[in-house]
């Protein structure tokens, strides 16, 4: 697990954009995994520049969102599939065939669930997946309690969850109840994580996913058992790390070459 810290948010966009960037124009028919939330936001940012200005090319890229609220129509402006939609893929020239979210309208549950499974294993897995990161340390809507091999299921959120995402929706109460998420088996299948955490109130989730146990009250902290992690952080968030001089240290050293 490499960890970086950072001071500007412009910078932690815009190193995992460059990781991105240089993965896509060396394999233009990439997967993607997209996370949604505040932290991704910059990195997308920073990715609709390049290619207005850049020509980053994403026609040939294929993509999977992380997770989807049950009982969402389509369309619904909070829907993740829009969400994702609004906030990046309609503004780059990837197709919107190439992008796949779990199906939280589905009647059978269990099986869109393996389809969706199925989907991601026949686009040859995942290459980089984002990830934000909850207060509590879940990723996707892996609750605290989730199993360190799950797949692609329903879960019932925590209320404190249903809180952080009420200001997205007129009122708490209308915050789905369920979910459909990647599970951590699946995320620890991509080849390339990018976390993403700024603010104190991520300071202690982020310390119990980089340096606690590998256990399922902290589900991000079964990414230590991942052989390509990277944290991009800003002070607030990495304030609480008893090793935060070493990951500094660590980064100022590297070769430049190595990228993330």
């Amino acid at each position: 697990m490499e960890i970086v810290i950072l001071s500007g948010g412009s910078s932690r966009a815009a190193l995992a954009a460059d990781a991105v960037e240089a993965l896509v124009r060396s394999k233009p028919d990439a997967v993607l995994g997209l996370a949604t939330g505040a932290s991704p936001l910059p990195v997308y940012e920073e990715l609709v520049r390049r290619h207005e200005r850049g020509g980053l090319d994403f026609s040939r890229t294929r993509a999977f969102t992380l997770d989807e609220y049950v009982g969402l129509p389509a369309g619904h402006p909070e829907s993740y599939r829009e969400v994702i939609r609004r906030d990046f893929t309609s503004r780059v020239n990837i197709s919107e065939a190439n992008v796949l979210g779990p199906d939280g309208e589905a009647a059978d549950v269990p099986a869109a669930c393996r389809a969706f499974e199925d989907a991601i294993s026949g686009a040859g897995g995942v290459d980089l997946q984002l990830l934000g990161l909850g207060t509590d340390g879940h990723i996707g809507f892996n609750e605290p309690g989730s199993s360190l091999a799950s797949r692609t299921r329903i879960k019932t959120l925590l209320e404190q969850t249903r809180r952080d995402n009420a200001r997205f929706f007129s009122s708490q109460a209308e915050v789905p109840h369920h979910v459909l998420t990647q599970g951590l088996g699946t995320v620890l299948e991509s080849r390339h994580v990018i976390l993403l955490a700024a603010g104190a109130q991520k300071a202690q989730a982020v310390r119990d996913l980089a340096e606690g146990p590998v256990a399922a009250i902290c589900p991000a902290s079964v990414l230590q058992l991942h052989p390509h992690v990277t944290l991009l952080l800003d002070e607030a968030a990495a304030s609480s790390l008893r090793l935060a001089d070493y990951y500094r240290h660590s980064y100022d050293g590297k070769p430049r070459w190595q990228g993330l």
